[in-house]
């Protein structure tokens, strides 16, 4: 029998009632024993059903039931029914949660009365059985119910509308403590329009108030002024790209919506978007915000929305001078516009036919058409469509360019044509930019026109698609023109007409040939023309003058990609050849020119990288050679994924018998270094331990330098983001390769300053350290054995073959050792030395250096001083220097780096200080490069091979051991040395000894710091310091530098004065005033010899310029510079390096200077406008947080001053509303109502809001250690939960052991004050907090924990708390 026939035979009889009940319903009734009687009798038959059924036909039969009792229209019968229903869950054999989750079921509507009050009266009696997941659950469908019902039935349902407000307001009612508010006002809100409250007036009032509660709650969790935050855009952004991440389409924080947050935290974050969007190398972190990925095709509006806004302003900002040319920064702006549209276009996040359209849409408005500026920035936003244009138009349909034509006709009104412009200047090409578009389009209309003409199915006829390319009359001298070019066939590079048809013409292969080839050969040349370049028989062709920068940016990103592809093929071509000619320098120029350009890193970067590199690499010394030293010297922004993949490249060719050539050798292990040592601080954080997938891979197998500056590389990372306290098993993995290649020791000097897992690693994989001793003992009994080959003194039986055999093995690395010995005892060598040493390969001639470093230690260890010193100070001279047996850089970095014990050091850095300043060669090579070179701007150059020409020939490098081969006994009879060497010289381009020696200058300053920091230091920077005006990343390096050593600097400012003078003196000759220092810090400090203790005024500009910069405020505080070339990507990066730079230079202590930089916003200041506080906190928190942890600890002993404060130390009085006015800052500062900790609560805020993961662990510490015994007061433990609360997320994600941390650290501080309090007035709101932070964080996972400390808390916030563990108080007791 089916379920439904079981329960009507059940009610049939006890429903079924006489007809004169029937009639006369509204006056008969039922005695209340015949209605009892009846009642049990059917309770009794349904139970016997109910008791007989499985548990989930039980709750099947509760479900017919209900619906049962909905199909009942008579009034008596269904409140017998409800009758039946109330006792059944009174008597305990129904459970309370699947009956009142199945009342409010689909058939239950607001216009059937009777069935929608009874409904609601019930669940308010029996709600108080339910648990509060099952209240949560109810209250979810009485929201959704009352959603539904539209406002205007509410008056004429006003009694249902009350049953179900007052069962809601009984729902919220924290006396009746169903479920957690916080769970409440999520459904609410959930299922409510965002940002209103929808209701009947009578509970609209109640949720207003139960609403606001939340704002508390919101407060805690929310970062002050978070939407005026703005990052700098750099490789930082790598581990806090969390930290803006925004929803794709919306463009708003991805906040859940259970909470009431202020608007600003709900409106589109257009401004954060527009600024990243604006600055350069930020597609990644667009990328990141926006949760877009790479190869995934998928379009954002928002992101298309923007960038036409950034376009627009472009237009407003941009200013032609009389002659037509723009500003140089509005000319990068629109470079950096032009890359961006074509980046985000080609991977598909943004449509271009939508952008147009949207351009049209904007400037069709009276604003725009009335506004001049739109004619002086109309050419450069055709450029920018034109560029993507060209290279796009034969893969896409015509129709996607069709808004285009409109857009022409639209900014091009004028009715007589447009006067040429000058075609000798840059900006003639881009006047043509229209025009350039509109012979593509022809083109393509025609190309079209003619394939749909041949079908059947045409769209677009032939004549339609002509008049739709029409050209406006403002065009037609531009017309005119072109065609006159077209029709010229000996077009010149004396003007820019060649780059205006490549423009015109680059989609057309027979008109685009002929000019793309003239670029390309005017830069080539051929083997008719030839002139030497520095080194034996070695020649190139007669081209030396590289195509300009200005004439490469007025080539659309399309002819800049077939000219790489060009001369990539010729690269190729010249390698497979094998030909005895090199590149020519102007090739060499130009394409190191053209990779900058990142629209077209496919062809360059990555095409250098993934094929070009890889195909020559084995087939020609000469181009590999030549590619080596580019990157080397001319890429100035390299990513990382590059970078560790050229390094995986270098060590795996290093290996190979290919390159086993002394100079090749020596250009792969000079390459390696410096991209080894251009690692950004924040590319080696554990979060991206996804590019060392492969620790070997980065780890060379046999150079024991390039592993020991990659361990340092890794120090200085560790260090320098913060990360030691996560450092972990990633940094372990890579050690222990790096230890398996080559073991080695570090001194304890040196230790002291690695983070402490690093130095733990290293004390647990200690190398036993090398016997001096034994060497020279060694050393001595091998001289015995080969000095008659040697010297030609005396008998033995070994041949030439024998000794060439023998120092071959990496057995007996000790052949140099014995030419020392030789040398000393003034004894000519004869050939066989000579032929060892040729014989010997690159790289095992490394391994020899090695030795003879630690050999020469050991000799002038023993040296007394005197005249024995000067001799062998002189013999070591004669070796680097005259006779050519050692790079000078390599026996240097080899000193620099091998040495452990104290005294070994000392003699060691004697020693390279020796090598560095004595030698009148070097130091004269060093001081007439850097008068030849005045200017170091080389892309801005056309004869920087002229220079380098003149240095070479002046200063000769030899690699083939050529001095030697002259004093060798019988060289005299054989010619001259220079025809003896069977080597031929690979080209050399850019490269010598002054620039190879600058990163092994870098270590040795390091190393001095670390070992032997005082006078022999600055002596070296007195010497050498002008070279670092050819540093690639001088700021970079003095900044790591300062911060890395801060400890060792602290108490040593003159030093500190000393490096920053030397470094930022070399680098600002020829650049703008305060260019990187502040004119009152170069005047007080470096110019000055009087104790100078800066002001509250100098900070105030120190902080301003920062603001300044990232505000893009006019005039800037940096002159505009070509970033493409520059060390830092945008003028935003290099404004907060150089900050930081001047701040660690400051002679006074970092927690000062700290106090100081936040004393700028803590205090009243006039600099500091209040409408821009929340900016000037932005910059001073992104430079406290660059700094080290010195500088911004003073930040949290104010935290704990704050604490101790009356306004947080006294008690809240009764009745008080919640106290906004100290917990929040937001809009305080306008109404000057904000007070000290509210200040200090935002700055703290913001602080930990750009802080990396590594420094905002040590928070957590914080919270624990010296917070949490403070804390005794209400009003302080919130105050401490709106300081953290923001954060919690961020542990959750990044560092979840500390989040647990700081999960039990708030609890703490609850009972600390549950029990040094009378009573907590606040109770709700610290609940709900703690709920929030349970059900969107922590979980269950410390519930045992919490559940201690719950059960020692006052009665009231014990009851409020009930739920956080599941566990039940005595004053409930829930049904099952």
């Amino acid at each position: 029998m089916e379920l439904e026939t079981q329960l009507q035979n059940i009610f049939k009889d006890v429903l079924k009632t006489d007809i004169i009940v029937e009639v006369f319903a509204g006056f008969v009734s039922l005695s209340q024993k015949d209605h009892e009687l009846r009642l049990q009798a059917c309770i009794d038959q349904f139970r016997t059903l109910y008791n007989g059924q499985t548990p989930e036909d039980r709750v099947t039969s509760i479900k017919t039931l209900i619906e049962f009792m909905h199909e009942e229209k008579n009034v008596r019968h269904i409140n017998f029914l409800f009758d039946f229903l109330e006792t059944c869950i009174k008597d305990g054999f129904l459970p309370p949660k699947t009956v009142l989750d199945h009342l409010q079921s689909n058939e239950l509507g607001y216009t059937d009365k009777v069935h929608w009050i009874k409904t609601y009266e019930t669940i308010r009696k029996f709600v108080h059985m339910v648990d509060y997941k099952g209240c949560r659950n109810i209250l979810h469908r009485m929201v959704f119910k009352m959603g539904k019902i539209p406002p205007s039935a509410w008056n004429n349902a006003k009694p249902q509308m009350d049953a179900l407000c007052k069962t809601i307001e009984h729902m919220l009612d924290p006396a009746a403590d169903l479920l957690p508010g916080y769970l409440a006002v999520n459904e609410i809100r959930q299922n409510m329009p965002e940002q209103q409250l929808i209701a009947p007036w009578p509970l609209l009032d109640k949720l207003t108030v139960f609403v606001d509660r939340f704002r508390a709650v919101s407060n805690m969790v929310s970062t002050t002024g978070r939407w005026m935050l703005l990052p700098i855009v750099n490789n930082t952004f790598h581990q806090l790209a969390g930290t803006w991440k925004l929803e794709t389409e919306t463009l708003r924080f991805p906040l859940k919506r259970q909470l009431p947050y202020s608007k600003e935290m709900y409106q589109r974050q257009w401004r954060l978007l527009r600024y990243i969007l604006g600055q350069g190398h930020s597609r990644e972190m667009v990328l990141q915000i926006l949760g877009l990925q790479k190869l995934q095709k998928q379009r954002c509006v928002a992101l298309e929305t923007e960038l036409v806004e950034l376009m627009l302003n472009a237009i407003t900002n941009s200013k032609e001078t009389d002659d037509h040319e723009l500003d140089h920064s509005s000319h990068l702006l629109w470079l950096h516009l032009s890359g961006q549209v074509i980046y985000f276009v080609l991977c598909q996040h943004a449509s271009f036919p939508h952008m147009v359209e949207a351009l049209c849409s904007r400037l069709s408005s009276p604003e725009w058409l009335n506004n001049p500026s739109i004619y002086h920035g109309r050419h450069r936003l055709m450029w920018v469509l034109l560029q993507f244009i060209s290279g796009s138009i034969q893969k896409n349909p015509f129709s996607d360019f069709l808004p285009v034509i409109k857009l022409i006709n639209l900014i091009y009104p004028e009715r007589q044509p447009l006067p040429l412009t000058d075609m000798n200047k840059p900006s003639g090409v881009v006047h043509f930019s229209a025009m350039c578009i509109l012979m593509h389009l022809s083109r393509k209309s025609q190309s079209k026109s003619q394939s749909d003409s041949s079908s059947s199915t045409g769209i677009i006829s032939l004549n339609e698609s002509e008049q739709q390319c029409l050209i406006p009359v403002a065009l037609l001298n531009q017309h005119q023109f072109l065609k006159q070019c077209l029709q010229t066939s000996n077009i010149t590079l004396q003007d820019y007409r060649i780059a205006l048809v490549c423009n015109a013409c680059s989609t057309t292969t027979e008109l685009f040939n002929g000019p793309i080839t003239i670029l390309v050969d005017s830069i080539f040349g051929d083997t008719s023309s030839t002139f030497a370049m520095p080194g034996n028989n070695c020649i190139a062709p007669n081209k030396v003058v590289p195509l300009s920068m200005e004439l490469l940016d007025s080539l659309t990103a399309h002819t800049k990609m077939s000219m790489l592809h060009q001369i990539g093929l010729k690269f190729q071509k010249v390698a497979q050849s094998k030909s005895s000619v090199a590149l020519s320098p102007a090739v060499v120029e130009t394409y190191s020119r053209l990779l900058v350009y990142t629209e077209i890193e496919s062809l360059g970067t990555k095409g250098l990288v993934n094929q070009i590199l890889p195909k020559v690499a084995n087939e020609s010394r000469q181009v590999l050679h030549t590619l080596l030293e580019m990157i080397s010297y001319r890429m100035h922004h390299i990513q990382t994924v590059f970078r560790i993949q050229l390094l995986t490249t270098l060590h795996t060719l290093s290996s190979s018998p290919h390159v086993n050539h002394r100079q090749l050798h020596l250009r792969i292990e000079s390459t390696a270094l410096r991209l080894i040592m251009g690692f950004e601080n924040f590319v080696i954080n554990p979060q991206l331990v996804r590019l060392f997938n492969d620790q070997k891979q980065i780890v060379s197998r046999d150079s024991e330098e390039l592993n020991r500056v990659l361990v340092l590389t890794l120090a200085r990372s560790i260090y320098i983001t913060g990360a030691e306290t996560i450092s972990g098993l990633w940094c372990t993995d890579i050690l222990k390769s790096i230890m398996a290649a080559t073991p080695h020791r570090w001194p304890q000097e040196t230790l002291a300053c690695f983070p402490r897992s690093m130095q733990d690693f290293f004390q647990q994989h200690n190398v036993e350290e090398l016997n001096k001793t034994a060497l020279r003992d060694t050393v001595e009994e091998e001289y015995v054995k080969w000095q008659p080959l040697l010297t030609g003194i005396g008998e033995t039986s070994y041949t030439e073959n024998d000794m060439m055999k023998h120092f071959s093995t990496s057995d007996n690395p000790y052949f140099i050792c014995l030419l020392w010995k030789a040398i000393s005892e003034r004894k000519q060598l004869t050939m066989s030395a000579y032929k060892v040493l040729e014989h010997m390969g690159a790289s095992q001639l490394s391994s020899h250096v090695r030795t003879f470093s630690d050999f020469l230690i050991s000799e002038f260890s023993v040296v007394d001083g005197g005249d024995h010193l000067k001799v062998c100070a002189d013999l070591l001279q004669d070796m680097v220097w005259k006779y050519n047996i050692v790079f000078p850089d390599r026996l240097i970095l080899c000193l620099a780096l091998r040495s452990s014990e104290p005294n070994e050091i000392r003699v060691a850095f004697f020693i390279i200080q020796f090598l560095l300043i004595k030698p009148d060669d070097f130091r004269n090579a060093v001081h007439h490069f850097v008068q030849e070179v005045d200017d170091i701007d080389h892309w801005t150059q056309n004869d920087w091979h002229s220079k380098h020409m003149s240095y070479h020939q002046k200063f000769p490098e030899m690699y083939y051991f050529e001095g030697l081969l002259k004093h060798c006994s019988g060289a005299d009879q054989m010619g001259d040395a220079s025809t003896l060497s069977s080597q031929q010289y690979l080209p050399t381009y850019f490269s010598n000894i002054t620039l190879r020696i600058l990163p092994v200058l870098d270590i040795v300053i390091h190393r001095c710091l670390e070992l032997l920091p005082g006078k022999s230091l600055e002596k070296l920077l007195d010497h050498l310091g002008l070279i670092y005006k050819f540093h690639d990343q001088p700021i970079t390096y003095l900044f790591n530098t300062l911060l890395y050593y801060e400890a060792k600097l602290r108490d040593n400012p003159s030093l500190k004065k000393k490096l920053v003078s030397t470094i930022i003196g070399g680098i600002t000759e020829n650049k703008p005033a305060e260019w990187a220092l502040s004119e009152e810090y170069v005047n007080c400090c470096l110019h000055s010899t009087e104790p100078w203790q800066p002001t509250n005024e100098y900070y105030c500009s120190l902080v301003k310029r920062l603001v300044d910069s990232i505000g893009d405020k006019k005039p800037a505080p940096f002159t505009s510079r070509d970033w493409r070339f520059n060390e830092f990507p945008n003028a935003c990066a290099h404004a907060l390096q150089v900050t930081c730079v001047e701040a660690l230079a400051l002679p006074v202590s970092g927690d000062v200077v700290g106090q100081s930089l936040m004393d700028v916003v803590l205090k009243s200041q006039p600099a500091v406008s209040r409408d821009e506080s929340l900016e000037w906190m932005n910059a001073t928190a992104l430079i406290l947080t660059a700094l080290p942890e010195i500088y911004w600890k003073p930040l949290h002993k104010s935290i704990l001053q704050m604490l101790r404060c009356d306004t947080l130390t006294s008690e809240i009085p009764e009745g008080s509303s919640y106290p906004y006015h100290v917990l929040s800052y937001s809009n305080q500062q306008l109404s000057y109502s904000d007070l000290p900790c509210t200040r200090l609560l935002a700055l703290t805020h913001i602080v930990w809001h750009h802080m990396s993961i590594g420094q905002l662990s040590l928070v957590s510490q914080l919270l624990k250690d010296e917070i949490r015994p403070i804390v005794e007061t209400e009003l302080q433990m919130l105050y401490v939960y709106h300081l953290i609360g923001p954060y919690i997320p961020r542990y959750q994600v990044e560092r979840t052991r500390c989040m647990m941390d700081v999960a039990l650290v708030l609890y703490d501080i609850l009972l600390r004050v549950s029990k040094h309090t009378k009573e907590i007035r606040f109770v709700d709101e610290i609940a709900d907090f703690l709920y929030h932070v349970k059900y969107m964080h922590i979980g269950v996972v410390i519930n045992d924990k919490i559940e201690e400390v719950v059960v020692q808390l006052q009665p009231a916030m014990r009851r409020r708390l009930r739920f956080i563990t599941h566990a039940q108080s005595t004053g409930r007791t829930q049904v099952l």
